[in-house]
Order: C-alpha cells, then structure tokens, then sequence
C-alpha cells in the first residue's frame, strides 16, 4: 500500500501515488474510453483487459489507452485497476477477473448502484476495494463511445467504508481530480437512495413520457407531435432513450430505493394534476415558480 505525500494538484498526487506503476481498466467502452483518452492526454501510463479481440483493435485505432489486450497478464504492473463494466458483471466477477487483478492494486468501479457491488467486492478485495460512480455520461455506448473530457466538473460519488486506508482513498480522489471531476463522499445506502432520485427515477419518468406519445390514439395527431418536438422533449426524454439493458439493471439492483421515489413522484404528479383539473391557476404558478427555483439550485448551469 503506497503512501504519497500530498502535493499542490491532482496529477501530482495522482503520479505520486502511482509511484509509475499505471492505471488499469477493464472494460472501455463509454466509461473506460474516456477514463483512458483524459489520462492519456495528461501522460499517466495506462493498460486496459478487453473482452473481445475486436475492441482491442479499435481502442488500438482510437489510441484509448498505452497498451490493450485480452490477456489478464495485461494488468499486472497496474497500482489501480477501474472496473468500467455493467452490473451484472460487477455483481457476479468471474474467477478469471478476480486473479487477473494484481494484489498490489487498488480496485475500484463506476456502476451506478452501490450496495450490491459494495458487498461482492468486499468479499473478493477486502480492504483494497472503494466503490465509484461518476455522475457523466452520454446515451452512446461501446469502444467509439469514449470521449476526453467527460467528467469535467461533474460529480464523482465514492463510497469508502471502515476497512479503507487513507493512501487508498488520497490515490482514488487524486485520479478523479485529475480527470476534472469533484469527489463527493457517501455511504453505499445513501448513493442509491440519491441516484434513485436523480438518475434512475428520470430515466423511467422519461421512458412514461415517450410511451405517452407513442400511445396516442388519433394518428394525426401523434403524427403532428412527433414532427413539433424540438429541444424540449428532447431534453425531458434523453435518458428515457439510452441503453435498455442498463435501465433495467439499474431498476433491478436499487429496486426498493426506486419504488419509494416513485410513489413520491406519483404523489406529485397527482397533486399537479389536481391544479389542473380544478382550474387552480394560481396555486399551479405558484408551484411552478418552486420548482424553477428548485432547478436552479439543483442544476449546475
């Protein structure tokens, strides 16, 4: 376990931390390609295990990261591997992950849901694994999906527990600061309750909202709306629009979190409705006033 002096940037720690050893990623898709390309173009030394031939030669092509294989043996040298992989495979490491991963290295991951990937990896790395999950992203996914500057300024939550050591947590947070974003501390608990709010509960909301559209009835009308939806519904309805597979994976594994959120949200919904119904207009501005208010507080510009 490396211990490294604090220094006046994040790189410098980050470096200092690393003592040249370099950082590992395994999967490059969204996620890992853009983890590789920022600490390429910062010259951090990385390596990256892929599952498939094919990624190897097109993150190869997109110089992603220094060196990218399908062999374990990729990660040997690494002083931090960062699993970018979906949950399911986060939840359920297969034997040949688990000794790939050198026992010098500090593990972390990006999964958007805390609890479930906490308890798995606490069991396979005790003490050497901190749960991570950057707020970023985009609705591509894939080896073409990666691109610099992603994380910059947004949020990167992390969840360290009593087992970890403050080398480790100081080397985690100098890689994210030197990928531009901010570290926001929480327990596992905590985050998905957060993310059920923000992350996965617009996702659904947005799926409801297109399914509205699609369920209307007088197909002129449909028609007509489909060909008026400007940057307004496109931006109410991005995330309803992103990977399936990740959405139910998210659902799955912060199930109750996000049923309690979603009967709040019904519960607003209802009541908006009621203001309408009831031809409520002040009451409505009113509300609608809070809320403008809210989302410039919630809402980085």
């Amino acid at each position: 376990m490396v211990s490294c002096p604090e220094s006046s940037s994040p790189l410098q720690n980050l470096r200092s931390c690393l003592e040249k050893r370099p950082v590992g990623l395994v999967g490059l898709g969204l996620i890992g390609g853009s983890i590789g390309l920022d600490l390429k173009a910062l010259g951090v030394p990385t390596v990256a295990l892929a599952h498939r031939a094919r990624t190897v030669d097109r993150a190869r092509q997109r110089g992603l990261v220094d060196v990218v294989s399908t062999d374990p043996a990729v990660l040997r040298e690494a002083g931090l591997v960062v699993l970018c992989l979906p949950l399911d495979r986060l939840l359920a490491p297969t034997p040949q992950l688990l000794s790939a991963l050198p026992r010098q290295a500090l593990v972390s991951d990006v999964g958007s849901v805390k609890g479930p990937v906490l308890a798995a990896w606490q069991a396979a790395r005790p003490g050497r694994f901190i749960g991570g999950h950057p707020m970023a992203g985009t609705t591509a996914a894939g080896v073409d999906a990666g691109q610099p500057g992603l994380f910059q300024g947004r949020p990167w939550a992390l969840t360290a527990t009593e087992a970890t050591s403050s080398a480790d947590l100081h080397l985690l947070e100098a890689l994210i600061g030197a990928l531009g974003a901010r570290v926001i501390h929480c327990t596992a608990q905590d985050h998905d309750h957060a993310v059920a709010l923000v992350s996965h509960l617009p996702v659904l909301v947005s799926a409801a909202l297109l399914r509205t559209v699609a369920s209307e009835q007088n197909q002129p009308i449909r028609h007509l709306a489909e060909s008026l939806a400007s940057s307004g519904f496109a931006d109410t309805t991005r995330v309803g629009g992103g990977n399936p597979q990740l959405g139910v994976l998210m659902a799955s594994h912060n199930r109750y979190a996000l049923q309690q959120v979603l009967h709040h949200y019904r519960d607003s919904l209802d009541t908006l409705e009621d203001l309408v119904r009831e031809e409520r207009w002040d009451p409505l501005c009113a509300a609608l006033q809070q809320t403008r208010a809210l989302r410039q507080k919630i809402v980085s510009p």
